[in-house]
């Protein structure tokens, strides 16, 4: 009887496998490439404008209905401001649409719908975690707000209305953009590419966002010069009331698939 080895053979590598822990390496970019990943979005969304158009209704009536219930004024400005914490989750039926275009396939809305399901244990913890930060920023906000505001329950008109009356406006809008910003920065660069890198490969949270983090470090200019464009569009769609999110979402959700496709390395 042949003798038993005490650890079985471990399978050999196979090339075009991406593993577990083994987050891919990023490419350098170009500075303008911002603005290729945006004609490439167009692109998508004149080839599947309903699918476009469903999603950032869906975006549209969200920020909506938060700012017909929400009577706090603080909250509701936390929530606007952090919209762009969580946007990277809530576009992964883009990313989807996005994936089979690219791929020469026909785009399904039915399948990107549950798009999720191809990594989901990953995409939900990396969900939760999205969550945990944006609850986080809601309580920095309204403290910040409470701060500078006798009546912190006012609505957002009031607290904006407020700052022209109040000699310390500067001050809060300083204080609060400098906040925010130390939040957005934080979920930017670990977020940048790692929901379409989840989407797209059997990847753990852990590396998907080493991944995105190395990403924006090795392209800096480029990448912060997209986290730039992206504020400027969800405050622009803010000011307006939402009714450019129906455009600005699936534009943005597009574009981010096509950035992480040329800053990440294919295996």
């Amino acid at each position: 009887m042949p003798a038993l080895d005490d650890d079985p053979p471990q399978p050999a590598d196979t090339p075009g496998v991406q593993r577990l822990f083994d987050p891919p390496a990023a490419r350098t970019l170009a500075a303008g490439a911002p603005v290729r990943w945006l004609a490439l979005a167009a692109a998508d969304l004149r080839a599947m404008p309903l699918a476009s158009l469903f999603y950032g209704g869906v975006f549209v009536a969200m920020a909506c209905t938060l700012e017909h219930f929400l009577t706090d004024g603080a909250v509701m400005l936390a929530l606007v401001t952090g919209f762009t914490l969580v946007a990277p989750f809530l576009a992964t039926g883009l990313y989807a649409l996005a994936r089979e275009r690219e791929q020469g396939a026909r785009p399904s809305f039915t399948a990107s719908l549950v798009a999720w399901r191809r990594n989901f244990g990953q995409v939900s913890l990396y969900g939760v975690l999205l969550t945990l930060l944006l609850a986080a920023w809601v309580r920095v906000s309204v403290v910040i707000v409470a701060l500078f505001f006798d009546q912190p329950g006012a609505d957002v008109r009031q607290i904006l209305a407020g700052l022209l009356d109040d000699p310390q406006g500067w001050l809060f809008l300083a204080v609060y953009f400098a906040a925010g910003a130390a939040f957005a920065l934080l979920v930017f660069a670990s977020s940048a590419v790692s929901v379409p890198l989840l989407l797209d490969r059997p990847l753990d949270v852990l590396s998907a966002m080493i991944a995105s983090v190395q990403a924006v470090r090795r392209n800096s200019r480029p990448m912060l010069a997209w986290a730039a464009l992206i504020a400027a569009l969800i405050a622009v769609s803010m000011l307006a009331r939402f009714v450019p999110l129906l455009v600005v979402t699936p534009l943005l959700g597009y574009a981010s698939w096509h950035a992480y496709r040329e800053v990440l390395e294919t295996p």
